[in-house]
């Protein structure tokens, strides 16, 4: 039954940035799914641990800060420790720093391009070693952006890293597809997160926005669950390198 092929019984996922917002929802999704979970993030993830254990599976809380690449192999070897295999990895975590180009900081552009963009490589590439090992396959699903296709204001290492993303997706699709473990990017378009509050709370901005979207709303958390899990499971065997955008409509407009 083609319902099956959506079942992930007996997987095991790692989600980063799952503490809360887009991650935490992602991560519940799995669960929901029949995944294990290890949920990572450098706040407390206390209450997604316990609302993926309430589900009935194994969860795992790990603290990293994912700003350097030193807590990799620590994320890979918790995640073997508590759920014995990788399956499948969310590469979401992600940060934003708003300024003008002629104001823009160097500590920013590092800061924004090593977690988005050079811990997600790193990540993925000690999650591929052990999906490799296991010989069963993967899945990686890596966060892109509405600014993985347009240019943006105001946050220039932001473009920059999502860009990356989607560039990283297909090149991991190539290089892993020998491998069965397929890459693809979900492209959330703006979301109600605490990345987009200050857009949010900002009258003009919000209507801006809203105004150009079809589905007339901020896209919710919970609105990414169904295309994590899809692409998580054996449902996209055949999907690799590809960005998919879940965005209210925003790039049809």
């Amino acid at each position: 039954m083609i319902l099956d092929q959506f079942k992930l019984d007996g997987k095991a996922a790692i989600v980063t940035g799952a503490a809360r917002g887009l991650g935490r929802a992602m991560a519940e999704g799995l669960a929901q799914a029949g995944a294990d979970v290890a949920v990572v993030d450098i706040l407390d993830t206390s209450d997604t641990v316990k609302a993926i254990q309430a589900l009935g599976k194994k969860a795992i809380g790990i603290k990293a800060n994912l700003i350097s690449i030193d807590c990799v192999d620590d994320i890979i070897q918790s995640t073997l420790g508590a759920l014995n295999r990788i399956d499948i990895l969310v590469n979401n975590a992600g940060i934003i720093r708003r300024a003008p180009i002629q104001e823009f900081t160097e500590k920013d552009w590092d800061d924004v391009i090593n977690i988005n963009q050079k811990t997600l490589f790193f990540l993925t590439q000690g999650a591929a070693k052990v999906m490799i090992s296991q010989g069963k396959g993967g899945k990686i699903i890596n966060t892109a952006s509405m600014l993985s296709f347009q240019g943006g204001i105001l946050v220039p290492s932001y473009t920059a890293s999502k860009s990356a993303v989607m560039g990283m997706t297909r090149l991991m699709a190539n290089e892993l597809a020998p491998h069965n473990i397929n890459a693809n990017a979900i492209a959330p378009g703006y979301m109600a997160t605490e990345n987009t509050r200050p857009l949010r709370e900002d009258p003009v901005r919000n209507k801006a926005i809203v105004d150009r979207i079809p589905a007339g709303r901020w896209g919710k958390p919970e609105d990414l669950q169904g295309i994590c899990v899809f692409l998580a499971s054996s449902a996209s065997d055949y999907m690799n390198g590809y960005t998919v955008a879940v965005d209210g409509g925003w790039l049809a407009r």
